[in-house]
């Protein structure tokens, strides 16, 4: 595995498509990276880094609003002393809003046939796929550990099972925590509790 010899520092660089990570050594890059990835990448990152670069042309307002706000202003965040620090989302977070943007008002991505016209693989059929919805998957990290996901489980029509019992977890130091039990229902009901425990 490598990294492109032009590949940025900071976390918070935009990434050209061409430039980033993926798992293989570099002089594979050319030949094969759209075969190490997961199938819809490769396609979509270029077309959301080409949008991104137009201006966002086509999203609607609302969301070009959004996306200036988030990514172009300045935000300052209090830190324990009282005093202010700037706060930058992590480029992979910006991408990751953007793309679902892209999909939906752009290309009006609807159902899977609309999704696999992203297929760089050629190895990817709609007889895969059950349902008659489209999915967004999008798996981001906070950076600061804000929010920390330490396990989730799916029921699915074709995995009934439900797990009722959930990964174990240790803090590192002594304190007080807010862990939030989420559970969405199949009509999109969002259930979470938050549960305030003290450690050590």
């Amino acid at each position: 595995m490598s990294l492109h010899p032009d590949f940025p520092i900071s976390p918070h660089a935009p990434l050209i498509p061409e430039r980033r990570w993926f798992p293989a050594d570099e002089v594979l890059r050319e030949a094969a990276s759209w075969k190490l990835l997961p199938p819809l990448v490769a396609k979509v990152r270029q077309e959301v880094f080409a949008w991104r670069t137009a201006g966002y042309a086509g999203a609607s307002s609302t969301s070009k609003a959004l996306l200036r706000y988030w990514f172009e202003t300045e935000h300052l965040v209090e830190n324990a002393d009282g005093s202010l620090s700037p706060f930058r989302y992590y480029f992979a977070q910006r991408e990751a809003v953007e793309t679902v943007i892209w999909l939906f008002e752009v290309r009006q991505a609807r159902d899977k046939y609309d999704l696999l016209r992203f297929d760089a693989s050629e190895a990817v059929s709609s007889g895969m796929f059950d349902e008659d919805w489209p999915r967004y998957v999008l798996k981001m990290a906070t950076g600061a550990f804000i929010f920390e996901n330490e396990w989730q489980s799916f029921r699915t029509r074709k995995n009934r099972d439900l797990e009722l019992k959930s990964a174990t977890h240790a803090y590192d130091k002594p304190g007080r925590y807010t862990v939030a039990v989420k559970v969405i229902d199949i009509f999109g009901n969002d259930t979470m509790t938050l549960v305030p425990v003290t450690v050590g």
